[in-house]
């Protein structure tokens, strides 16, 4: 069985999973598969053999950012003593008032870095709002982590392009592209971000939606060492997940360096 750390994970409070999970779903069209609730997240890393996770906040209102980062700190201590590897990404929120002591927060807490859901939150990524949060991350070494992409014209808050720009005012900002750089936006995608310096790529929620050829495609493209593995949980089952990925004609060291290398590498230097 692969090694396998699993670099896009939500999950929310027993209290809150199934509306949240529903909410997800009706944002995006599509059913959730799963209850969006560590104990089951824990049970499904056990049948697959996952050994670890990168799970992400989202900050939907700014009344939800400083208990929704002490709930991230707060999980991702109980996943390392269950014994996985973990990172936590703490969400901000725009309208937040403090968003720079916020990030030094997130820091003291432990959280390795910051998510921002620039379509859920309605804000476009190269906003004036998040400007402070980037070079706030940029300062402190701190990492971004953003959904891309949407080919819904209400939704182009997290264009590919509008992330080009960031890099160019950040260029010492580390930024996870989520979906590949541009969930269905991935021709723009290729246009603005592949071989940029320092943008990784998840490889979360693009399986179920293109061919095994077009992924293989994109994780080419975008550079197998900066691609990692991601199952969008609660989005889809990972064992589901884990068999799309298997049709990808990768060598092994590639499938390896997806599944469980890359992320090893990525939580070293969050780490210095």
């Amino acid at each position: 069985m692969n090694k396998i750390i699993d670099a896009h994970v939500h999950v929310y409070p027993e209290s809150v999973a199934e509306k949240a999970a529903k909410n997800l779903g009706e944002f995006y069209g599509f059913t959730v598969q799963c209850k969006g609730t560590y104990e089951d997240l824990k049970a499904q890393a056990k049948e697959t053999g996952t050994a670890g996770f990168f799970f992400l906040a989202v900050a939907t209102a700014e009344r939800q950012v400083e208990k929704l980062n002490y709930n991230m700190a707060n999980l991702v201590a109980k996943a390392r003593e269950d014994g996985f590897l973990a990172l936590g990404f703490g969400g901000l929120h725009q309208d937040y008032p403090n968003k720079r002591g916020e990030v030094a927060r997130c820091e003291s807490l432990g959280l390795c870095g910051i998510k921002i859901h620039p379509d859920i939150q309605r804000v476009d990524i190269d906003d004036p709002r998040l400007l402070s949060v980037y070079e706030e991350l940029e300062s402190r070494g701190m990492k971004l982590f953003l959904h891309m992409g949407d080919d819904r014209p209400e939704y182009r808050y997290s264009e590919p392009k509008k992330l080009a720009r960031v890099l160019d005012l950040f260029p010492g900002l580390v930024v996870i592209a989520a979906h590949f750089g541009g969930y269905r936006a991935w021709d723009e995608a290729k246009a603005h971000l592949w071989g940029r310096e320092n943008v990784w790529y998840d490889a979360s929620s693009t399986f179920w939606d293109v061919t095994p050829e077009k992924a293989l495609e994109f994780a080419q493209g975008c550079g197998v060492e900066n691609v990692l593995y991601g199952s969008d949980y609660p989005v889809m089952r990972l064992a589901d997940y884990l068999e799309l990925f298997s049709k990808l004609e990768l060598s092994e060291p590639e499938r390896q360096a997806i599944l469980y290398g890359n992320a090893t590498r990525f939580m070293s230097i969050c780490r210095k």
